[in-house]
């Protein structure tokens, strides 16, 4: 059973010129989320365990929005 899955988002997004000119496409909002989360959600229902995202240079926006920032989430927990 296929356990892995690869998202390449490594454009320019020229395409989409001028609104990719301030964030990545794959960061464009459709509805209420990013793009992409949309196809990491849709993978995990598959049972998808391991995933990669291929970016290009400058995506940190991409990083960030998957990152986690444990320091951030033990204030927030403090907080009640």
């Amino acid at each position: 059973m296929i356990r892995k899955c690869l998202f390449p988002a490594a454009g320019y997004g020229t395409r989409f010129l001028p609104a990719t000119k301030s964030m990545p496409k794959e960061m464009m909002p459709i509805v209420n989320k990013p793009l992409i989360e949309y196809g990491v959600e849709e993978a995990i229902e598959a049972g998808m365990h391991d995933m990669c995202i291929v970016t290009g240079r400058g995506k940190y926006s991409l990083m960030d929005h998957f990152d986690k920032n444990y320091e951030l989430e033990h204030q927030i927990q403090g907080t009640n």
